[in-house]
């Protein structure tokens, strides 16, 4: 049994709050694999100049004749004075979503995106042959068999298809569903373990959105009725469909053997926990090195001599080894510190004794510091200093290699949040800043000490518009393939800006954001021009860390107009304001 797509809205009705609404022409640019299309409108009714026109739309989408009421839309546009278009601001809330652009007393054009729609008329196929309501599995296996059949057979399909189907009659024409809204809902029902949104920790990305994406909801040849088997080339191997690990190797590079063995000989899918560790952040069935040695024999001659005798059976492999591919030979991670790349082992390390690491001076610090002493000033002299770095270097880096520069002993962002479990805290949150929960902390702070508050890399709205400002210039070194920012202190990959669509405002003289000749720097008296009228930054209206709503907005507050109302308490006139917070 099948159920079938949903449907794109054939004809759309509007009605608004501000008068009528009467469509122009039928639906244009229709996007079929988006659901979207630009519907022109009149709208009928002026409001004076710079007022605010607010408007209510109820939306009807036609799907074959079968009328589903969408949801209400509230929004509203303010129509500027010289006449230009005025944006609408969209709520991404119920089934549909609009954007409207007016010119005053003119056409608008509203996008109405009609999302997935489930309901018994718009959601489900119709079946090729009719069917009593009330039919039972044994009449859909004379020709659905294949669907019991198979090396590895779903549990469900033992209860029988009405345990997950539903037959719809209508006039003569029959239709078959799932007793839920989506798969994932209904595959839920019974795995509820696996609900993303109840899981603390790193979540499968496909595990969030549809289980169908990996497993057969029937049966299949491969184990927990997955799609295809978790070994082959790229054709056989299921993870390969979105992972191209393994597949493209510098001529130069290594590639790791384990690989051909199976992506589950290492991983979980489904494994995870609260806490970042390696083996819940990568689903890794154990963590490192007791994985690695589940193969390699920290004994074996061959590999003691190449780590010059050192004791390595307790170290975490994978802080020098990239356990899928490498750009250079025996899996080497990018980041190598100079003396461990150049097989400088002896100008740290003495031969080993008794079976434990000796160092060529007393202790780590003093080793690290007869190259790096210049560290060790800004350590003791920075105007704000860091607690955290008062401590041994190895506290935080790994003093051989690393999988991101400044050679981090976990990653960028684990080895502050160890420490600042405030800022760890604010990671539940659904919309994470970037560079805080991904890129990594020192991006934004100076993490040995600085002049600044906080740690930060520069004061105020220049941290902000370094990356996010118009005059923004990343330094791009081809030969280390990376972009540097702020006085080249700070390294970002080459895509860094592309991969991570990261907006550049449209500023000019303080001015342009989030909309033309708003200000985003603190306005000075006209009469006065060293008093400070209303004071503002970035931090006026964005949390730099983390927010529950899209837009990083403070106090987790959506993006519309109650948002704007903090400070432009008169929508009236939106030039009357008060101070943020205020």
């Amino acid at each position: 049994m099948q159920t079938g797509s949903a449907r794109r809205c054939d004809r759309v009705h509007l009605a608004a709050s501000t008068g009528a609404v009467t469509r122009v022409g039928r639906l244009t640019d229709w996007l079929p694999d988006r659901g979207a299309g630009v519907l022109p409108v009149q709208l009928a009714g002026r409001g004076p100049l710079n007022d605010v026109f607010y408007i209510t739309v109820r939306a009807t989408c036609t799907l074959s004749n079968n009328s589903v009421n969408l949801s209400e839309l509230r929004g509203q546009a303010s129509f500027p004075a010289d006449g230009s278009e005025g944006p609408m601001s969209p709520l991404a809330q119920g089934a549909s979503y609009f954007q409207m652009f007016a010119r005053r007393g003119g056409i608008a054009a509203v996008w109405l995106l009609c999302l997935a729609l489930t309901s018994a008329t718009a959601g489900a196929a119709v079946h090729p042959v009719p069917l009593d309501k009330n039919t039972d599995s044994a009449k859909c296996l004379e020709c659905h068999g294949e669907k019991a059949k198979g090396k590895s057979v779903h549990t469900a399909v033992s209860t029988g298809c009405m345990s997950c189907h539903e037959i719809r009659v209508n006039k003569d024409v029959t239709r078959v569903k799932l007793i839920t809204a989506t798969p994932s809902s209904l595959c839920l029902t019974c795995h509820a373990d696996k609900k993303a949104a109840d899981i603390k920790g790193t979540v499968h990305p496909p595990a969030v959105r549809d289980c169908t994406t990996c497993h057969d909801p029937h049966a299949s040849d491969n184990k927990n009725q997955l799609l295809k088997p978790l070994s082959g080339d790229e054709k056989e191997n299921l993870c390969l469909t979105c992972h191209k690990t393994g597949l493209h190797v510098p001529e130069k590079g290594s590639r790791h053997t384990a690989l051909d063995m199976g992506c589950d000989t290492c991983h979980t899918t489904h494994k995870t926990g609260p806490e970042p560790t390696q083996e819940n952040r990568f689903h890794l069935t154990k963590s490192a090195p007791d994985l690695c040695l589940d193969c390699h024999d920290a004994k074996d001659e061959k590999l003691q001599k190449a780590h010059n005798n050192q004791p390595f059976a307790k170290a975490n492999c994978t802080q020098c080894h990239d356990p899928h591919q490498s750009d250079t030979p025996k899996l080497m991670v990018k980041f190598q510190h100079v003396p461990f790349q150049g097989n400088g082992c002896d100008t740290c390390h003495a031969p080993a004794k008794e079976g434990k690491v000796v160092l060529t001076q007393p202790d780590a610090k003093a080793l690290c510091l007869t190259c790096h002493d210049d560290k060790a000033k800004t350590i003791e002299t920075a105007k704000v200093q860091h607690p955290g770095a008062m401590g041994d270097c190895t506290d935080c880096h790994n003093p051989h290699a690393s999988n991101q520069p400044g050679l981090p002993k976990t990653d960028a962002v684990s080895i502050c949040t160890t420490c600042h479990s405030d800022i760890d805290e604010l990671r539940k949150k659904s919309v994470h800043h970037q560079p805080a929960f991904a890129q990594g902390c020192a991006t934004c702070h100076t993490p040995h000490g600085g002049d600044n508050e906080h740690l930060l890399r520069a004061k105020g709205n220049a941290l902000c518009l370094e990356c996010h400002g118009p005059d923004a210039a990343p330094k791009r070194d081809e030969a280390s393939g990376v972009l540097t920012i702020f006085n080249d202190q700070v390294k970002l990959p080459l895509d860094y800006y592309q991969k991570n669509k990261v907006p550049v405002l449209p500023l000019r003289f303080g001015l342009g954001h989030p909309v033309e000749y708003h200000p985003v720097a603190d306005v000075m008296d006209p009469s006065n021009q060293s008093k400070v009228r209303t004071k503002l930054s970035c931090l006026s209206c964005h949390q730099p860390h983390a927010s529950a709503q899209p837009g990083l907005l403070i106090n987790d507050q959506a993006n519309n107009m109650a948002f704007c109302d903090n400070c432009h308490k008169n929508r009236i006139n939106m030039k009357e304001t008060t101070s943020p917070g205020k």
